[in-house]
């Protein structure tokens, strides 16, 4: 017994709540004030060293393009610089099909030795980091993957900068934030605006970077992630412009394009059928990647040297059409400007499928960003052809259609396009390819090309995002009322009787404890009272908790599933705020009745408005709408009985 005379068991509530009872409770906040937003003022306490990151990132993505220029001159001109140049077959002849073969032998090696982490395009590794390992990443990590990048890319390989500098740049976000005494989300949300940043920092695209960040890594909506997010960025964004004037990046947009007319309803109309090939686009894609992975699976070689085998491919595809090699950010160009004719188009979209999916599939290391907009942009250009006009139009929406078709997140497309072109007369054609690529990607692949990764290793990764049903049920809606109380001379075998005889108390689980005055003094839990069975002298107030864990009636359902997490309780005793009255109790059968509220709103069909109606409606006699059963009110606590309960 403790100094009160209560007892405190190992498994029962009272040693649950004093085990935690020291502890910040993340709901009380939520239990006196209800907001649109749960952001704190902490989050301000993260915008420094966003700023670090950010500035971290756009410097390590300008070093990252030239470290590839660098390998890229050596390799194919044989020259030491560090300007982004395409790879050329001319210098060596024949001999060019094992440069990408010495490339990936490197990267093979350095993932066997080094950290097998460097392995992949980065993006699924990141996601992997943020939900299974607590956003902490190893420090060398942020050196060896953009070295390993630099020299894939440099030697050939079909890939862009951006996938391993975002995993980079959320490495170094990641680093900084593990020197501080930091929550995992708050880890989270530093290492997702370093991947941001260095994202910013290779494209110039600052909007589109942080709608990138909140689509696809951060898996929230939150001021508390996305603040930090659209700092580090526009800091990347200025280091960027300081420093980038003598690089391919240096002039913005990107890739310039002639503006674009208003597009009329036939436009509207192609524009669609380029959204719908982009979605088929994304399963072909992602299809050939994880199959060309499988095939390498089933070699006897262990998998480092399966980027040398891939390297063989790329060789081959880079003798066949050059323009596929490399970063390719100025075929991207040449795409949008309209320079490649059809058959140009359809040789390196095949080739750069091929070479990237079976580089990508050995393990080597690279980003899918850049190759996705130039295979886009070949599609979208080939169609162009068959409806007459510009191909360059039909290319940009290519483009953004294949991005977001493969990586599922339209808005992120829309703001790319628009901010590596700058062409506004492009928004509503991107605005209906984006939404239809999406739409027919989610429809016929299961998962995206950046979530099978993550899904093969056995988790789950679920991209959509709504309110949670829970915030919008308040506890005095979904509480039992009807309540089994006992007083504190309550023999505890009394109590014990009715629990083991009685389904419907056994599910209510707490038992608030009333006095002579009908005021609560505290509150026992069913497991408390059966684990002293062989106890018989022992009464309710010797083994109740005299200072419950509450709820309150004025609060959501998510605060007091907050809470019963955070305590580890299955049960509440709810009180009204004003003046603590005991007024019903909460268990996690009713934390459901948010969740019902979804089901039927989703899953319920009824037709609400008939022609009959609508005209009584019309008429001044306004029909009756249905509508669900009011809610249940709070009622008077009751003395001990056997039926009711939790329903």
């Amino acid at each position: 017994m403790n100094e009160d005379g209560a007892l405190v068991n190992g498994t029962g509530y009272v040693e649950r709540v004093q085990r935690v009872e020291r502890e910040e409770d993340p709901a009380d906040e939520a239990a006196t004030a209800l907001g649109d937003f749960t952001v704190k003022w902490r989050t301000v306490a993260l915008l420094p060293l966003a700023v670090v990151v950010g500035a971290i990132a756009a410097c390590v993505a300008l070093g990252l393009l030239d470290l590839i220029g660098l390998f890229t001159h050596l390799a194919y001109y044989g020259t030491l610089g560090d300007s982004l140049v395409a790879p050329s077959v001319h210098r060596w002849g024949a001999w060019s099909v094992l440069i990408p073969v010495v490339g990936g032998l490197l990267v093979g090696v350095m993932a066997r030795f080094g950290s097998e982490q460097i392995r992949g395009h980065g993006i699924p590794e990141a996601m992997e980091t943020i939900l299974i390992g607590g956003s902490a990443v190893q420090p060398r990590l942020a050196v060896l993957k953009p070295i390993s990048s630099a020299l894939s890319i440099g030697s050939g390989g079909p890939f862009g900068a951006e996938g391993p500098i975002i995993l980079t740049g959320g490495a170094i976000g990641s680093v900084l934030a593990q020197l501080f005494r930091l929550a995992a989300i708050e880890r989270r949300t530093l290492l997702v605006a370093g991947a941001c940043a260095g994202m910013a920092g290779v494209f110039g695209t600052p909007v589109a970077a942080a709608l990138f960040g909140v689509e696809l890594l951060v898996f929230e909506w939150r001021p508390r992630s996305f603040v930090p997010i659209a700092v580090a960025v526009t800091v990347a964004e200025v280091v960027r412009d300081v420093f980038a004037a003598h690089h391919l990046m240096g002039p913005r947009p990107l890739f310039p394009v002639p503006p674009h007319g208003a597009f009329g309803a036939a436009g509207v109309g192609q524009a669609a059928v380029i959204g719908v090939a982009a979605g088929v686009l994304a399963l072909v894609l992602t299809t050939a990647c994880y199959g060309a992975e499988d095939l390498f699976k089933k070699l006897p070689i262990h998998w480092m040297w399966w980027p040398a085998i891939g390297g063989v491919v790329v060789g081959v595809g880079g003798m066949i059409d050059p323009k596929a090699l490399g970063v390719g950010y100025s075929v991207i160009g040449d795409e949008l400007a309209g320079k490649l004719a059809v058959g140009a188009l359809v040789l390196l979209l095949v080739t750069k499928l091929v070479m990237w999916s079976v580089a990508l599939g050995s393990g080597t290391s690279g980003g899918i960003l850049a190759p996705l907009l130039m295979m886009g942009a070949a599609m979208g250009g080939v169609i162009g052809h068959a409806f007459g006009g510009s191909s360059a139009t039909w290319a940009l929406m290519g483009m953004a259609g294949a991005l977001a078709g493969v990586t599922r997140s339209p808005f992120t497309s829309i703001v790319f396009a628009f901010e590596l072109t700058h062409d506004t007369g492009s928004l509503l054609p991107l605005l209906i390819v984006c939404a239809l690529a999406h739409l027919v990607s989610a429809l016929i692949l299961k998962r995206s090309i950046l979530t099978e990764k993550v899904a093969r290793k056995g988790f789950h990764v679920m991209r959509e995002y709504a309110v949670d049903q829970l915030e919008a049920v308040f506890v005095r809606e979904a509480m039992v009322t009807d309540l089994l109380t006992v007083s504190p001379a309550t023999p505890a075998g009394d109590l014990r009787a009715i629990i083991e005889t009685d389904a419907v108390a056994r599910r209510q689980r707490l038992f608030p404890v009333i006095d002579q005055e009908s005021a609560m003094v505290g509150v026992v839990g069913w497991a408390d009272v059966t684990e002293h069975r062989d106890r018989p002298e022992l009464t309710v107030g010797q083994i109740m908790h005299s200072n419950p864990v509450v709820a309150h009636a004025g609060e959501t359902l998510r605060s007091a599933a907050d809470r019963m997490a955070h305590h580890e309780l299955g049960a509440l005793p709810v009180v009204d705020s004003p003046g603590g009255r005991l007024v019903g109790v909460v268990t996690h059968f009713e934390l459901l009745a948010g969740r019902r509220r979804q089901l039927i709103e989703e899953r319920h069909r009824e037709r609400q408005l008939t022609f009959r109606r609508l005209r009584r409606s019309a008429g001044g006699m306004a029909a009756a709408e249905p509508g669900g059963a009011a809610p249940p009110a709070a009622g008077a606590v009751g003395s001990p009985r056997r039926a009711g309960g939790a329903e």
